[in-house]
């Protein structure tokens, strides 16, 4: 059947952190928003009909993991993806996010070094910082509109209180898909340094067609040993809600020292809408992503094209993933002070801001692209506007 991604849906007063939390996070509520990571796209109809099902039920006690929730995972990961898991691999979390703080408290101690490649999701260095670990930055390169891991930096910083590396994969908010040969070189550094490696590939479905998402813990026994993978079909499937996330060790220390510590905080158990959503996403869901990946593909070319021929002093980096544009606005003079109030006072957008993604941001500003054409329209034609009121300096 076909999917209809035109559609607008009003998400005011359904306490949507993107519509309803603009006031809160901008200080404003008149803006268009295209910030936060999740779509304005209703979920496949099988995930909508799977949880009126489980609703109708009417009781939503204890649950657990039932074997068809792994059977469906190991499915989803072999079918899309070609990495053969297995389902003892797999335990759980609410959300990436909650699964990287379990995993620093778990498999790391007070004062580590924890490796993050920014311009990365600024949560990573959040939740760093906030359980007593200390942020090792080795930025991206950027040459020439691309970006590329710095090799020989990671190399030089590395010293024995570096424990872990998080990989973002594909990167959020560059929009890399990380090519075998950068993953194996990665991966032959953190082994050669018995760094960990957590992969947080929540984007790994949100791929275009002309690029291929490797997990890396899929590439070699070595490395499959040395890495936890996280994802989830929150961003897939546009269903974060349900709080349901897929934790991948197949280190067996490792994964019995995650589960003590998750078993610890007393948030094992499972949750039934999350079970319904996540297995009937990833048995329903295929045709419906297909098509999502064709719409989502039709925003970027479509602005892509604005920018060139309307606002050419705005640069779109090409992604390779996700629904999240990486966008460089360097050549408009601003500063970081003035870029954000550009944006919220002049274009009213409310876009993350580059400057939040660590070193290597200043300048940027990320735009979520997962909305209906319309909209899109509607955010370019304003900051296209914005943009012409400017004095030729850019100021």
């Amino acid at each position: 059947m076909n999917y209809n991604f035109d559609q607008e849906i009003n998400r005011m007063k359904t306490a949507c952190d993107k519509w309803d939390g603009l006031e809160t996070r901008f200080g404003v509520n008149d803006v268009l928003p295209m910030w936060v990571a999740d779509m304005d796209f209703k979920a496949p109809p099988a995930v909508i009909d799977a949880l009126k099902e489980r609703v109708e039920h009417g009781i939503y006690g204890y649950t657990y993991h039932p074997s068809s929730y792994f059977e469906t995972i190991v499915n989803w990961v072999s079918r899309r993806h070609q990495w053969s898991i297995k389902k003892e691999w797999i335990t759980h979390s609410p959300g990436v996010i909650p699964a990287l703080a379990l995993l620093l408290r778990s498999l790391t101690q007070q004062g580590d070094k924890i490796i993050v490649q920014s311009p990365v999701y600024h949560q990573f260095s959040r939740v760093i910082e906030s359980h007593g670990r200390t942020v090792l930055n080795n930025p991206l390169s950027f040459k020439d509109g691309r970006y590329t891991m710095d090799f020989a930096d990671l190399d030089a910083q590395i010293d024995p209180s570096v424990k872990m590396l998080i990989l973002c994969s594909p990167h959020n908010p560059v929009g890399r898909v990380w090519r075998q040969e950068e993953l194996i070189r990665l991966g032959e550094i953190c082994i050669k340094n018995n760094i960990l490696i957590v992969s947080d590939e929540i984007h790994f479905d949100l791929v275009y067609n002309e690029y291929k998402h490797i997990p890396i813990a899929s590439i070699s026994e070595a490395l499959a040993q040395q890495t936890i993978t996280c994802f989830s079909p929150s961003k897939t499937f546009n269903i974060w809600g349900v709080q349901t996330s897929v934790v991948i060790i197949s280190n067996r220390d490792l994964r019995e020292r995650y589960n003590r510590e998750i078993n610890s905080m007393a948030i094992g158990w499972a949750s039934p809408f999350g079970i319904a959503a996540l297995e009937s996403a990833y048995r329903f869901g295929e045709e419906w992503l297909d098509q999502l990946m064709d719409y989502l593909k039709g925003n970027v070319d479509f602005v892509e094209s604005y920018l060139k021929n309307n606002i050419p002093q705005i640069k779109l980096i090409e992604p390779e993933g996700t629904y999240l544009l990486w966008l460089d606005f360097r050549e408009l003079g601003f500063n970081m002070e003035e870029l954000d109030q550009f944006m919220l006072q002049k274009a009213r957008l409310a876009l993350n801001e580059g400057h939040i993604f660590g070193q290597g941001g200043e300048g940027f500003m990320r735009m979520n692209i997962a909305c209906p054409r319309t909209t899109m329209e509607k955010a370019l034609v304003q900051l296209e506007e914005a943009v012409k009121q400017l004095s030729p300096t850019g100021k």
